[in-house]
């Protein structure tokens, strides 16, 4: 059976969760990670397979015994490879860590279960390289860069940013630079996103409502945006389609916004002269056609909660995730009639 285009699928986690991330080097399946907030059981972290033919989703589980999950996110370069800021108590505090992990090869033998079947027998991650910062404080996310070849990461811990290269295999982790956010009060990172974009020379990153640029080459402020009204805790941009937004709030609502006036193609999809047809005239009408204007596309209202991560497809530039406090992820689609202006 064929999915209908616009159905939400849902899939339901037995514990809390926040972390979510789209498997970065896994460009052909549709695959997000999952990672639970437990303060009582062992925390893990869920593969999830969604089968667009047959709108169905598959899940493998792994164990994440390290503490409760903040912050997941996928290598570039290699498939079995994440990281995780995690939180553990140190000295009568917690303190969120962060560390490289690599999935156990049993993880893409087809051990997939449907989401109904409990899992008897999770594997555990094996343990690569922790990124020790406990000079810096509790890490907020770890990034990494774009494109690249798994061997670069940056954290963003209080109010500083770390750049990191992974050495000897992902098992030995050296700081090669640093940077500190300057400002009145206590000043503390929340997120980031390092962009692919300028050769992965600039970071954004989020401290509570404000917006701040960064240079990587000189590890330098570029200056910071207006604070933001309400708490918009992921943001998002279409790979292929930078025009498209997706935010997750406090407010448990997704929406994605038409961003026509910070895309790279403001009308659409550029083709190349060798894809045109031999009908000419349909240029003709492209140009008469009325310009895109920055809107707001849909709002998503499948959660309960807050909204705490969004993700897009890396496999499917159309498809893209949620994930509730509650661990309910959402899968929803771009809507067609948008999909096919854009494309046509």
């Amino acid at each position: 059976m064929k999915m209908e285009d616009d159905a939400p699928v849902i899939y339901g986690l037995e514990f809390q969760a926040r972390a979510l991330t789209a498997q970065t080097a896994e460009t052909d399946a549709i695959r997000f990670l999952v990672g639970t907030q437990s303060l009582k059981f062992d925390n893990q972290i869920h593969i999830i397979d969604f089968d667009d033919e047959n709108n169905v989703i598959n899940k493998s589980v792994l164990l994440h015994d390290a503490g409760e999950i903040w912050h997941i996110s996928g290598s570039p370069a290699d498939k079995a490879v994440l990281t995780t800021c995690y939180s553990k108590t140190s000295e009568s505090r917690v303190l969120t860590c962060a560390a490289v992990w690599r999935m156990p090869p049993e993880w893409e033998s087809g051990s997939h279960e449907s989401p109904d079947d409990s899992s008897n027998n999770p594997q555990t991650l094996e343990l690569l390289c922790h990124l020790d910062n406990t000079a810096h404080g509790s890490v907020a996310c770890v990034l990494w860069e774009p494109m690249g070849d798994g061997k670069r990461l940056i954290s963003l811990a209080e109010n500083h940013v770390l750049l990191w290269d992974l050495q000897e295999s992902s098992t030995k982790a050296k700081i090669s630079s640093t940077a500190t956010l300057e400002g009145k009060g206590q000043l503390k990172f929340t997120t980031g996103k390092w962009s692919p974009h300028h050769n992965s020379t600039q970071l954004a990153t989020a401290n509570d409502t404000a917006i701040r640029g960064w240079d990587l080459r000189s590890m330098s402020d570029r200056g910071s945006a207006e604070p933001r009204a309400g708490r918009v805790w992921s943001v998002r941009y279409n790979h292929s389609h930078d025009q498209l937004l997706l935010t997750g709030s406090s407010d448990s609502r997704v929406i994605l916004s038409n961003m026509v006036s910070i895309s790279s193609e403001p009308f659409g999809h550029l083709v190349d002269d060798d894809d045109l047809s031999d009908n000419e005239e349909s240029q003709q009408e492209d140009k008469g056609k009325e310009p895109l204007q920055d809107s707001i596309i849909a709002t998503y209202e499948e959660h309960e909660d807050s909204v705490y991560a969004v993700e897009w497809s890396v496999a499917d530039p159309w498809l893209f995730a949620s994930l509730s406090y509650d661990g309910r992820l959402v899968i929803n689609r771009v809507p067609r009639a948008l999909k096919y202006r854009i494309l046509l």
